[in-house]
């Protein structure tokens, strides 16, 4: 079996398992996940999201940008200021204690 084939095969309840466990960093019977385990976890999982058609605003990873998207909070925002940097000193606000 081919790795596109686990994947296409892979049942739901152990998606949603493998998910949780790259989110707790802990496998369901307690043990910590190692790096290597969580990175290919995180592939599997990511592989699977796109494989299965999962919506893009349910997808490990995906940054709800809401009201936000093309405001100086969105990073693929660029501004220039006067001075040529990209710092607009008008977009922050000093708080007082």
């Amino acid at each position: 079996m081919t790795y596109d084939e686990l994947i296409e095969r892979l049942d739901p309840t152990v998606y949603r398992s493998l998910r949780l466990s790259i989110e707790l960093g802990k496998w369901p019977d307690g043990r910590k996940l190692t790096p290597e385990q969580r990175e290919i976890s995180l592939q599997a999982v990511i592989y699977y999201e796109s494989l299965h058609g999962v919506p893009e605003e349910e997808r490990t990873g995906y940054i709800d940008r809401g009201h936000k998207a093309g405001t100086a909070c969105d990073p693929s925002v660029q501004r220039q200021n006067s001075a040529g940097n990209d710092v607009d000193p008008d977009q922050f606000v000093e708080v007082k204690s």
